[in-house]
């Protein structure tokens, strides 16, 4: 049986330094995504998309590797696309706001006839209005800067900021949405611990 780590093989996108800013090219990936609104602290809408995405995640993980590939891979991080329609507004203390795409990249060989079994899968074991929700689509998000943030959410504000002035020194300007992926699992992971990728695409 194969055994595929994907974020050792994308490692320039999923173990970026945590000491400086890069800048990546990020290509045309596949992930399960999912849409909604409000605080990701207190939004149900935002625990039952979670639990939605890992659930389904899973299902493929397993189908693919009871399959005749025989492939085993580890299933990918939460990523988050965080932004408001008034980007003025879009601060730390006012998440009522927020507005965000969750997703988990997914490899090239899940296709949809794939995805909509595992949805099924899923159903069938769990009462999750996010269910109907999930899509499986391509994102191509381009050249993007990207740093390592260690620490807890509400402390990542200083990291975007040194983000933002990168971009700004080196002659790019920011372009699309506020990028974080989550390598920690958030339920079991001391808040000083956790490991965000914080990335912002750039033109």
């Amino acid at each position: 049986m194969e055994k595929v780590d994907y974020k050792k093989e994308l490692k320039q996108l999923y173990l970026p330094s945590s000491k400086e800013v890069s800048v990546v090219q990020v290509p045309k990936q596949q992930f399960i995504m999912i849409d909604g609104q409000g605080d990701p602290n207190t939004s149900k809408e935002f625990r039952e998309a979670v639990e939605a995405l890992f659930s389904t995640a899973y299902a493929l993980k397993f189908m693919v590797k009871k399959s005749e590939t025989g492939i085993d891979y580890g299933v990918m991080p939460l990523e988050g696309l965080w932004w408001s329609d008034d980007m003025t507004t879009f601060s730390v203390g006012n998440k009522s706001d927020w507005k965000w795409t969750l997703m988990i990249m997914q490899p090239e060989f899940v296709t949809r006839e794939l995805f909509a079994i595992a949805l099924q899968q899923v159903k069938k074991k769990k009462s999750l209005d996010a269910l109907s929700k999930l899509r499986l689509e391509a994102f191509a998000e381009g050249k993007a800067a990207q740093i390592l943030y260690v620490g807890p959410f509400s402390e990542e504000g200083p990291t975007i900021e040194n983000i933002h002035s990168y971009i700004k020194q080196n002659g790019y300007r920011v372009s699309g949405k506020h990028h974080e992926i989550y390598l920690s699992d958030m339920t079991k992971t001391a808040p000083d611990k956790l490991k965000t990728i914080i990335r912002q695409p750039v033109k």
